[in-house]
């Protein structure tokens, strides 16, 4: 009897349990749903609801622990000196607020600050970024390089270099306006700066309280630098929501080899802003022109045989790679305008014109024998990566551009919807340049990232989204024929791959490969000096490595849109004004040192608005904000129309 009332008693309990569960779980969930509603992409209102808390962050790393780099100058010293500040590079955060961006909880946004600041450093602004990838990111912290008291230091115009903010202003909120203070919501508050200091991020918190004025730090304005708005995070207004915001990475305005902006890893927001307007928080700027924290030749070294990726072609590939050198010796012929008969190129390209610019007087082509169709097949034996090093956000990161030459670009074939129709001749043409990047930070030596070029522009593809072969080894694809860069096999579409038209690259693994990690030269690195990286002659040469060929395009698509069926012409028609460039002639590729990305930082498709005046470009006007051979930024021309079809493309720098 007593077992049975026992029983009793713990099925009640269990029950009473049940229904207190369930009371929690509606009375949460109306407390969640309340947040989302009031923002509009979702309020994670984790301060109001003690059962659920805010899992620990999926941290990123690299397959394999990053090794002792050789010892020499300031490379992966963990800190940078700036000039008048010393940086560190903050990779770990405590989560602050997010935001979903649809029902499923899927996509969002979160938000971080630093953790684990040296002491004596100073945060500059918060991190965000997607939550569709591992937390992985980084801000700069700062301190004020100690010097010994001078008669400037004393005197009563000194201003240090790090200061509070006398203020904060709210930018937005995703509270409604309603009487009740929702604490579980997002506040993004903007440091007011004392005069002569710039801000350079902004604080996020999930109270209505301002932030502490020694939550962040502001910087005296000359050192700092220009940054701008590049990737777009989050577009809430997609949500239709009464409180719209738009949240941006930022990158330096200057970059490149000469750009001394470093990128300090915050983000920018706004519910209203113009491509137009400055943004109101700035990057920092270094102002040590040693660039102490570049590697030195043997930890270049180390850092290619470390991380120097795999190139994978096609297996059905034909034009494969060689050395510039086997393409010398097996026949390549210099011509000018000037000897229309050619010469033989000596293997050290000793013997071709040196300086200058490419003013179309000078061109190599195949040799005319029977060793042509040989020498476009290429020697993969020969193979090598060509490196250039060199510095990147004021010198915090080093890019490593590896560059690899094939003696024939294969024509392209053309995809429409479930029809591949191979193309002739269009795209093809002799001696093609291509390269992918790899982006280093100069703190630690870690891989951040790898750029894939690929045709007129490419992609940034973080660490965490490579594939590794061995080790913190990548892979790299190589398209069938025309070579562009990818982090993955498949086939990708230059064109609209919405549609499925355009011209296809396919990538696949096979045994055509080139190891980067040992087939390689280093032939640039300008920061380390004169007679450091002794410069091959055939880098010198600024003309082009094919001839000029102009395809008489419209006549072989003409034939393609007649063999179709006839509800097919109409659309064909259509997307022939959508194809790329590529597809209306081909100027003689010009060599590494030719591309703006030499000096300057990588090309990718921008994601920031065109600006108002670029809009109003009437029909048949190309805008371009950059590409290998246009490089001012909102430049519009018209472009012949007996050769190009109207269109709009933007491609960002």
């Amino acid at each position: 009897m007593r077992s049975s009332v026992n029983a009793i008693i713990k099925i009640l309990a269990i029950f009473q349990l049940g229904l207190r569960f369930i009371f929690d779980y509606i009375v949460g969930r109306r407390i969640f749903w309340r947040g989302e509603k009031m923002l509009g992409c979702g309020c994670f209102s984790w301060s109001r609801v003690p059962d659920l808390m805010q899992p620990e962050p999926e941290y990123h790393s690299l397959p394999d622990p990053i090794p002792l780099w050789p010892q020499g100058s300031g490379f992966a010293t963990s800190r940078i000196t700036l000039g008048e500040l010393e940086v560190c590079q903050i990779t770990k955060f405590q989560y602050i607020w997010g935001c979903n961006l649809s029902k499923d909880g899927k996509h969002g946004v979160s938000f971080y600050k630093p953790i684990g600041i040296p002491d004596g450093f100073f945060c500059l602004g918060h991190y965000c970024q997607s939550n569709e990838k591992p937390l992985r990111g980084f801000v700069l912290v700062a301190r004020e390089v100690a010097k010994q008291q001078d008669c400037s230091t004393l005197n009563s115009d000194y201003m240090p270099a790090l200061q509070n903010p006398v203020d904060y202003s709210l930018v937005w909120c995703s509270h409604d306006g309603g009487d009740e203070n929702f604490d579980g919501c997002g506040y993004f508050w903007l440091p007011q700066p004392p005069e002569g200091y710039k801000a350079l991020g902004f604080v996020v918190t999930n109270k209505s309280e301002k932030p502490d004025l020694e939550e962040v730090k502001c910087v005296r304005a000359n050192l700092t630098d220009t940054c701008e708005a590049c990737r777009l995070i989050a577009d809430t207004h997609s949500k239709s929501s009464n409180i719209p915001l738009l949240i941006w990475s930022t990158r330096p305005l200057h970059r490149g080899i000469y750009g001394r902006g470093v990128s300090v890893g915050t983000f920018y927001c706004s519910s209203n802003w113009s491509t137009r307007e400055e943004l109101n928080i700035a990057c920092l700027q270094n102002l040590d022109l040693n660039l102490h924290a570049m590697p030195n030749m043997d930890q270049i070294h180390a850092l290619v045989r470390h991380y120097g990726p795999t190139v994978f072609f096609h297996p059905d590939e034909v034009y494969l790679p060689s050395s510039v050198s086997w393409f010398f010796r097996n026949g390549a012929l210099l011509y000018s305008k000037s000897n229309t008969a050619g010469q033989a190129v000596d293997a050290e390209g000793s013997n071709l014109p040196s300086g200058g610019t490419n003013d179309g007087e000078y061109w190599i082509d195949l040799p005319y024998d029977s060793d042509r169709e040989n020498v476009k097949r290429g020697n993969l034996e020969s193979a090598k990566l060509y490196l250039h090093i060199k510095p990147t956000f004021g010198g915090t990161f080093t890019d490593i551009a590896m560059w690899v030459f094939c003696p024939f670009n294969g024509p392209g074939t053309l995809k429409v919807g479930m029809m591949n129709i191979a193309l002739s001749k269009v795209g093809q043409h002799v001696g093609d340049w291509e390269h992918f990047t790899l982006r280093i930070s100069n703190f630690t030596g870690e891989l951040w990232s790898i750029y894939f070029s690929q045709h007129s522009g490419g992609e940034w593809v973080d660490a965490f989204d490579l594939e590794f072969i061995e080790g913190n080894k990548a892979v790299v694809y190589s398209s069938k024929n025309g070579h562009a860069s990818f982090p993955h096999p498949g086939t990708y579409i230059q064109g609209s791959s919405k549609l499925g038209i355009g011209v296809r690259n396919d990538a696949a693994r096979s045994d055509h490969i080139v190891d980067s990690s040992r087939q390689y030269e280093i032939v640039a690195a300008e920061y380390l000096g004169d007679g450091v990286v002794k410069e091959p002659n055939w880098l010198q040469y600024m003309r082009e490595w094919g001839p000029t060929i102009v395809y008489d395009s419209r006549k072989e698509l003409d034939k393609i849109i007649k063999a179709l069926p006839a509800p097919v012409k109409y659309s064909m028609e259509n997307i022939c004004n959508k194809l790329p460039l590529e597809l209306y002639g081909e100027e003689g590729p010009s060599g590494p040192k030719e591309k703006n990305n030499w000096i300057g930082d990588e090309r990718w498709l921008s994601e920031v608005v065109l600006h108002d005046e670029e809009k109003q470009c009437k029909a048949g006007v190309v805008v371009i904000i950059s590409s290998s051979r246009v490089t001012n930024r909102g430049n519009c021309w018209r472009p012949d129309p007996e050769k190009r079809p109207d269109r709009l493309i933007a491609v960002g720098n």
